[in-house]
C-alpha cells in the first residue's frame, strides 16, 4: 500500500503531578493511573488563562484531584468537558465541580454502539462510569466559550458511542488544534471493542478528522500528534492492513476469533490479547455487515466463521 502505516511514539515523559504548558493557553496535568490500557496515564488539560476549561479531569484519584486543584488556584473554571464515559477520564467531574462550580459537558450518558444481543455481556461495563450524566449535552459541532476560548464538539464515535473530540479557538478563529481523547493517540491503536465501540463508526470517525486538516492533536493518554494528516492516513492504512490480515486468516480457514488471534497479534504482549480479541471481533462485526464474512447468528467472541 502507498499510504503511511502507523508509526508510534512511546517518548513522553508524564511528569505526573504538573501543570505542563503544551500549547498557548493550554497545559496538561496527567494522573498516576499507568497501566497498559493508559499508558503513563489520563491526560486533563485545562484550557484558558483565569477563566477556563477543564477537559476529562480523569479517574477518582486523590493525588491527581489535589494536583489539578493546585493548578487551578485562583482561576475561574466554567466548563468541564468529558469527552466519552470511561473510568479514567469521567468519574473526577462531580468533584472537581463540587469544588469548582463548572458546567459539566459531554456528549451524554454511557451507552452501547449497539443494543446487546441475548445472552451478551459488555466486558468493558466495568470501566464504563454508569453513573455519570452531563449537565450540558452537546451535539456534534455544538461550542462551549468562555474567555478568549471556545471548544467544539466534534462527534467522534468508534471507541465508544459516545465519545467526543473538542476543536479548541481562540475566540472565533480555529486554532488547529483538536483533543482527540481516546479517538487518536501517538502511542498505540485506539481500542475499538464491541458493544461499547463500533469499527465502522471508527473508520468513519478517522474520515472526518482527515477531511479537517488540524496541526495538532492532543490525546487522553501519551504525547501530542504533531503531523495529524500523515498520522491519520497511517492509522487508517493500518486499520485496513488488520482488515485484510482477519480476512486472511478466515480464509485460511482459522474458524473462532481465539485462533485469529494468535497468528495476528503473536508478537503482542499477551495481557492485551483479550482486547485484541474485541479488536478482531469489532472487524468482523464490519466484515458480516458488508457480506464479505459470514457466522451463524450475531458475530460474537465465540462465534464460528467462514468467507461469504
Amino acid at each position: 500500500m502507498s499510504e503511511e502505516t502507523a508509526s508510534f511514539d512511546l517518548s513522553f515523559e508524564p511528569r505526573h503531578g504538573e501543570a505542563v504548558p503544551v500549547a498557548p493557553g493550554v497545559e496538561r496535568v496527567t494522573a498516576g493511573n499507568a497501566g497498559p490500557f493508559t499508558f503513563h496515564g489520563t491526560n486533563t488539560y485545562i484550557v484558558g488563562d483565569c477563566s477556563v476549561a477543564v477537559i476529562d479531569p480523569g479517574p477518582e484519584d486523590e493525588a491527581h484531584f489535589q494536583a489539578l486543584l493546585t493548578a487551578l488556584s485562583g482561576r475561574e473554571v466554567t466548563h468541564i468537558a468529558v469527552s466519552h464515559t470511561h473510568r479514567d477520564h469521567a468519574p473526577l467531574a462531580r468533584r472537581l465541580q463540587a469544588v469548582t462550580g463548572g458546567v459539566i459537558v459531554a456528549e451524554g450518558p454511557h451507552r452501547p454502539a449497539r443494543p446487546l444481543f441475548a445472552g451478551e455481556v459488555n466486558p468493558f461495563a466495568e470501566s464504563s462510569d454508569m453513573d455519570f450524566v452531563p449537565d450540558l449535552a452537546l451535539a456534534d459541532g455544538e461550542t462551549v466559550a468562555g474567555e478568549g476560548w471556545a471548544l467544539t464538539a466534534l462527534a467522534t464515535p468508534g471507541h465508544t458511542a459516545n465519545h467526543l473530540s473538542f476543536a479548541l479557538s481562540e475566540g472565533a478563529v480555529e486554532t488547529g488544534i483538536v483533543f482527540s481523547a481516546d479517538h487518536i493517540m501517538a502511542w498505540a491503536t485506539t481500542i475499538v471493542a464491541p458493544p461499547d465501540g463500533a469499527m465502522a463508526d471508527y473508520m468513519a470517525s478517522l474520515e472526518k478528522m482527515l477531511a479537517r486538516d488540524d496541526r495538532l492533536l492532543l490525546p487522553g493518554h501519551g504525547g501530542p500528534v504533531t503531523q495529524p494528516a500523515p498520522f491519520l492516513r497511517g492509522l487508517r492504512a493500518h486499520r485496513r492492513m488488520r482488515e485484510r490480515a482477519v480476512l486472511e486468516r478466515v480464509r485460511a480457514g482459522d474458524e473462532t476469533i481465539a485462533d485469529m488471534v494468535k497468528v495476528i497479534y503473536a508478537s503482542t504482549d499477551p495481557r492485551l490479547h483479550g482486547a485484541a480479541a474485541l479488536s478482531v471481533l469489532a472487524h468482523l462485526e464490519d466484515l458480516v455487515s458488508r457480506g464479505a464474512v459470514v457466522t451463524e447468528g450475531p458475530p460474537a467472541l465465540s462465534g464460528r466463521y467462514a468467507i461469504g
